[in-house]
């Protein structure tokens, strides 16, 4: 975005001065106790010839080096920053993309967790007066159900602790105790819909209102609901609110009712958007999301690399509301796919995907070809009134062809093979891409 002097704009330029001077008092509160607890920071910060006092706002973060996953990886220990005794919680990340990491959580950090989800739930229109079931795991030490039931409990409202790991449980608890909102990833909520359907019950008929999605976008870059998003609204007839976390950031994007972009609690997170050279781009252009999350005590820490694309809006939402917010998540950087000169990520190809009424589930894979060319194979579990495989999968690569100029190999499975493939018992979501380059 630029201004009408041409200069890029920053969130500095965005966001009111009152929460710009807020920001920069609880970053630097943030940075003096991570030099103080953390041997992780305290090293870095002394190769760089760094001190507290040089990191003093927003734009002070540019003098610091990324924290990569594979720092977190490597060095767990180095990032914690309270005493063993006063641990309150453990988590573990879903290991989706790589190797699952501990991050350890102090009372303060739950209290903080709860502030999070409370305000994302209240942008969604959550009250006290409402009943709503978490199809999120809440054992396995992930965080996301346990940060939902807290932000729950803060505001009051009645919690079904369902979880996903059967959709006939889930399908029972909707039938009986009538929530009137569901939080889950939204191809879970796309199958549930179908097992009621299947048992004779209507979807829109169960008193849902509310359909919180985790995970998974559920819209395009454009703010329209993906095909996926269209497909949930029609069957339960539902509000749609998609949301942006990651346990590393410890806080949630969250639409509100306009579904405009996810908004954020100011004094809980520090954004950036980051090029291929790491260097920050203007507002409204896409890069790397980079977050550093304030006040969190256990494992704070600063300037980390999500790995997903996004970019950042600063018109005041249609709710009234100023500030930042984030756009739907376009794909990962690790997954960006080349072909013959075009770029994608795999949700493009997804998008498509979701529009073919015969096509159930799906996967990617992708090998390397060429030095500028992926060869991309698309796996898609088909319904079984299917009849010529090959000439559907053909029909499926040319639809891709046509949306995004990318025609990748398309094969025909059945559901049950596809869906034993992307669905693991190690992970909270399917995992629908497979990367076998080098």
């Amino acid at each position: 975005m630029k201004t009408d002097t041409g200069v890029s704009k920053n969130i500095s330029d965005v966001e009111s001065p009152q929460i710009v001077a807020r920001q920069s008092l609880l970053l630097r509160q943030h940075v003096e106790y991570l030099l103080t607890n953390s041997t992780f920071y305290q090293q870095m910060f002394e190769r760089q010839k760094l001190s507290a006092g040089d990191i003093r706002c927003y734009d002070d973060l540019q003098k610091i080096p990324l924290t990569a996953k594979a720092d977190l990886e490597n060095n767990e220990e180095q990032f914690l920053a309270v005493a063993n005794e006063d641990i309150a919680d453990i988590c573990l990340t879903s290991g989706t993309t790589g190797k699952a990491v501990t991050f350890y959580q102090s009372s303060a950090d739950l209290d903080r967790l709860a502030t999070n989800e409370q305000f994302a739930f209240q942008l969604a229109g959550i009250t006290c007066k409402d009943r709503v079931l978490i199809a999120a795991a809440i054992d396995r030490c992930f965080m996301a159900g346990m940060a939902y039931f807290l932000g729950l409990q803060k505001i009051g409202a009645t919690t079904i602790r369902s979880g996903s790991s059967s959709l006939g449980v889930v399908a029972q608890m909707v039938q009986r105790f009538r929530p009137t909102a569901l939080v889950g990833v939204p191809t879970f909520f796309l199958a549930l819909a179908e097992y009621l359907e299947s048992n004779g019950v209507c979807a829109a008929e169960c008193g849902v209102q509310r359909l919180i999605c985790i995970g998974e976008p559920v819209r395009s870059v454009d703010f329209s609901l993906s095909a996926l998003g269209q497909r949930l609204q029609q069957l339960w007839q539902s509000q749609l609110y998609g949301t942006y976390a990651s346990t590393e950031m410890a806080t949630t994007f969250c639409d509100c009712e306009y579904g405009r972009g996810g908004h954020i609690d100011p004094e809980l997170m520090l954004v950036e958007i980051l090029d291929e050279q790491g260097q920050r781009v203007p507002i409204g252009e896409a890069g790397e999301v980079v977050a550093t999350p304030l006040q969190v005590t256990g494992m704070p820490l600063l300037r980390f690399r999500t790995g997903d694309i996004a970019c950042m809006h600063e018109e005041v939402c249609v709710c009234g509301r100023g500030g930042i917010r984030l756009s739907p998540i376009m794909g990962r950087k690790d997954q960006m796919l080349k072909y013959r000169g075009t770029t994608v990520y795999p949700p493009a190809i997804f998008a498509v995907l979701q529009q073919i009424d015969a096509v159930v589930n799906y996967y990617i894979e992708v090998f390397d070809k060429y030095e500028l060319s992926d060869r991309i194979r698309v796996v898609v579990g088909c319904r079984e009134h299917v009849d010529e495989t090959v000439m559907f999968a053909n029909q499926i690569s040319e639809r891709i062809a046509a949306t995004i100029r990318v025609k990748p190999e398309v094969v025909i499975e059945k559901v049950e093979t596809v869906r034993r493939k992307i669905t693991q018992e190690d992970k909270r979501k399917p995992v629908l891409f497979f990367d076998y380059r080098n």
